[in-house]
């Protein structure tokens, strides 16, 4: 058929993503290359450029047919085999298999490291010589992170044949060593090329372009040379692609291979030597998250959870950058002694702090806010990664100096805000919760020390005075006891997921509930009291609570009778009870409604308890479940945990259409390897030890403000109300026979404190606010109960 020059059927069918089930990705260290590459289903998937934030292209795969009668679609219909080329380095051999014995697909998969190409070798084997076949190329784009806006073309660069495509200011081109029979651009599901090779057999059409939809590009390959080098390249426009591309097929396939596989096994060489199965492949995942354009920041993962089911709608997925997950990768640094990688991530935390010294949920790399909801954790695990920075000398006195007035922003902010919290670790409920009590508590000791460094001995009183004061409420807060779930399980109580409540005590909840999100209507609802989550354990980890604290090991007993899944891997534990974060019961997608899977780096978790509790050959068995879980050297955020449904992809024990890899947990693997070397926990902050656990310190003061009024004094501590503005307090503690008036005091930190202590045979204290720069009276009175 002969050309035509712009292609029918515009904009073509709804854009998505594609699956998340990785089997590699690869980057070169180079920094001359800004391209980074998934594979997924023995293919090419998302391509990253120029930032690892930007996703490029959906896939790129091939298609073989006899002309006639027979599709084959790699992705779909071959058996795949994915190993790297190098212990630990992310280059890539990939088998596919035509299971009739057609043929056999044989690609070694690099990124240039001097270029802004992906590199594949590729031998195609004919079994049977007499058959016609015929081999195609088909890539689909979706630059600057959009499927429905790009515009595809066939062309040239110096007279090499080519395939362009670009969206705003990205543009990518896909050439080949060998000659292009046929080319073609289209739109996807109406006139791309695997809708003409699905119809004819062949590629009839040949279409020059195809303008601002969801295209596809198609090039038919010459099998004269069953031996070629296909290169995918990219650029702020199309010719500096294509300069790329054909500078990188023109020096040659083992040339990038060479150098691309050496640097990273130089890099390789100052990583600690354990025998851990994916301990070095899992220090290169963590590193390839790194931008490289952005030092430091560490996106969450080269991934679209379930992306088959997102379109533009979800330009982000994964490939933000989380605080959270940010220090958590920061400590597999740490744990792995590379000084520089931890430097990079804290100068990065400081230049993308928020101006009231908040972090965003997450962003993009550049520091932009992606979704606008507030964790106290992500701001409490900045703090505690400052310390550990300066104490592991990855920064100097003069650092120190440049870092003091932001960190110190943040402690402000953890002291203004805490220790009730808009969202928990798990972005989804408010309330106090133990993990991000932990968090905070460890976080103002930290902060303490950073204030004790930079000469403020009045700020770093008052954070260890209400970290004291913060630690004694946890089971306040958190721990519940006679409930029905605690007699069934034969124990006294337990530590609940979170409280919602600043008002009620965890003891006073009764019969309330919680609608929890990711659910239809009402099916989300449970009642507070026996809400159980693995969280209670970061009590340990953060050392507020010692392993064989009674009330902790009858939290283990709940969370193992209602969250712990024994697979053929090894155990595992999902988040919560009542989780919705997941694939639905027959296996369909997660689509803001589904049922919790279990979470592999809740393994690594749970294996630094065991640690603590000096149980090391129960965390190696953790250890290798975690081994067990991962594909091909990856870790998922998620695994399936019931009967195998094979045609959806879904395996007892292994991972489901979530996030994969996350680099969370590969850094969880790390630190549970070091934390096993070490016999212990290697990460357990020091000061919340000797403090809490060594030396069992009791708080001086109970904190009572507007936003977390207690109603309950124990007869022994002091008053301690804080205010934002500058007030009097005027008092008593014998129903007004007696009144007195205290002035309240600035903490260098925006907060007012005034400090009441009441007689000791008081039943109550009453209070009321008279406001100094307004002068006047807040008009009504407020009350707390002495504990006798």
């Amino acid at each position: 058929m002969s050309q035509q020059s712009e292609a029918p059927g515009a904009p073509g069918l709804e854009a998505r993503w594609t699956s998340s089930r990785k089997s590699g990705i690869g980057k070169a260290l180079n920094s001359a290359s800004d391209v980074t590459f998934t594979l997924s289903h023995g293919i090419l998937n998302e391509v990253y450029y120029p930032r690892e934030d930007i996703a490029c292209i959906r896939d790129m795969g091939f298609i073989v047919t006899d002309g006639h009668n027979s599709f084959s679609e790699e992705k779909k219909d071959t058996e795949h085999l994915t190993k790297t080329i190098k212990d630990g380095v992310p280059a890539y051999r990939v088998m596919n298999t035509d299971p009739f014995g057609k043929f056999q697909i044989t690609k070694e998969i690099i990124v240039d490291p001097f270029r802004n190409t992906v590199l594949q070798h590729v031998v195609f084997e004919q079994k049977d010589p007499n058959l016609p076949l015929q081999l195609f190329a088909l890539l689909a784009p979706h630059l600057n992170n959009e499927g429905g806006n790009n515009t595809g073309w066939v062309g040239e660069y110096k007279g090499s044949e080519m395939l362009f495509a670009q969206n705003g200011d990205i543009a990518l081109a896909m050439s080949c060593s060998t000659k292009w029979l046929k080319r073609s651009i289209g739109y996807v599901g109406t006139s791309d090329g695997w809708t003409d090779i699905k119809q004819h057999g062949k590629l009839e059409w040949e279409f020059e372009q195809a303008t601002k939809g969801n295209i596809a590009l198609t090039g038919e390959i010459d099998l004269a040379e069953q031996e070629f080098v296909l290169a995918i390249s990219f650029g702020r426009t199309h010719l500096e692609a294509a300069n790329h591309a054909r500078a990188s097929i023109l020096d040659g396939f083992d040339t990038a291979k060479r150098r691309y596989i050496e640097e990273w096994q130089t890099w390789q060489k100052t990583l600690p030597k354990l025998a851990a199965k994916n301990f070095k492949f899992s220090a290169s995942i963590l590193r390839m998250h790194e931008a490289k354009n952005f030092p430091g920041g560490i996106i969450a993962s080269l991934s679209i959870p379930w992306g088959e089911t997102k379109g533009d709608t979800d330009k982000s997925g994964y490939h933000v950058v989380w605080p959270r997950d940010l220090v958590e990768s920061a400590g597999g640094f740490n744990a792995l002694e590379t000084k520089e990688d931890v430097s990079r991530i804290v100068n990065y935390l400081m230049s993308t702090q928020n101006a009231d010294g908040s972090w965003p949920q997450n962003m993009w790399l550049q520091g932009e806010p992606n979704w606008l909801g507030l964790q106290m954790d992500q701001i409490a695990l900045p703090i505690i990664e400052i310390l550990k920075g300066y104490l592991r000398n990855t920064m100097g006195k003069h650092r120190m100096t440049r870092y003091w007035p932001l960190a110190k922003k943040a402690i402000t902010f953890l002291l203004v805000n805490g220790p009730y919290t808009e969202q928990d670790r798990w972005e989804e409920e408010s309330g106090f919760s133990p993990f991000t009590m932990a968090t905070e508590i460890a976080a103002l000791l930290a902060g303490a020390e950073l204030a004790k460094i930079n000469g403020e001995e009045d700020l770093a009183t008052y954070c260890r005075e209400t970290a004291d004061s913060w630690n004694d409420t946890i089971e306040y807060r958190t721990y519940v006891t006679g409930t029905p779930l605690a007699k069934k399980h034969n124990v006294e109580g337990y530590y609940i997921r979170i409280n919602p409540f600043a008002e009620i005590p965890a003891s006073e909840l009764g019969n309330r509930t919680i609608n929890l999100i990711n659910h239809h209507a009402d099916q989300g609802k449970t009642k507070i009291s026996e809400l159980v989550s693995v969280d209670a354990l970061a009590l340990v980890r953060f050392g507020l609570r010692a392993p064989d604290d009674p009330r902790i090991l009858n939290t283990l007993k709940v969370i193992d009778a209602e969250l712990k899944v024994d697979t053929p891997k090894g155990s595992c534990w999902y988040r919560y009870n009542n989780d919705g974060y997941g694939e639905q019961e027959n296996g369909d997608p997660y689509d803001g409604t589904g049922i919790g899977r279990a979470w592999p780096l809740l393994s690594g978790e749970r294996g630094h308890y065991e640690i603590a509790a000096g149980n090391i050959d129960n965390a190696n068995k953790l250890l290798k479940a975690m081994d067990s879980f991962a594909n091909n050297g990856l870790l998922p955020e998620q695994i399936w945990d019931k009967a195998d449904i094979p045609e959806k992809g879904l395996y007892f024990g292994s991972h489901t259409g979530s996030a994969m890899p996350l680099s969370w947990a590969h850094a969880e693997y790390i630190k549970l390897c070091i934390s096993i070397d070490h016999k212990k926990v290697f990460d357990m902050p020091e000061q919340t030890q000797e403090r809490y656990i060594q030396k069992k310190k009791k708080a001086v003061y109970q904190v009572w403000r507007f936003d977390n009024g207690v109603e309950i004094l124990p007869k022994e501590k002091i008053l301690r109300i804080e205010t934002f503005e500058k007030c009097a307090v005027h008092w008593t503690d014998n129903d007004w026979k007696d009144q007195h008036i205290a002035e309240s005091k600035e903490n260098g930190a925006g907060i007012f404190t005034t400090d009441i202590k009441a007689n000791k045979k008081s039943a109550k204290i009453e209070f009321t606010f008279h406001w100094k720069e307004t002068d006047k009276w807040e008009g009504r009175n407020f009350s707390v109960n002495i504990a006798r």
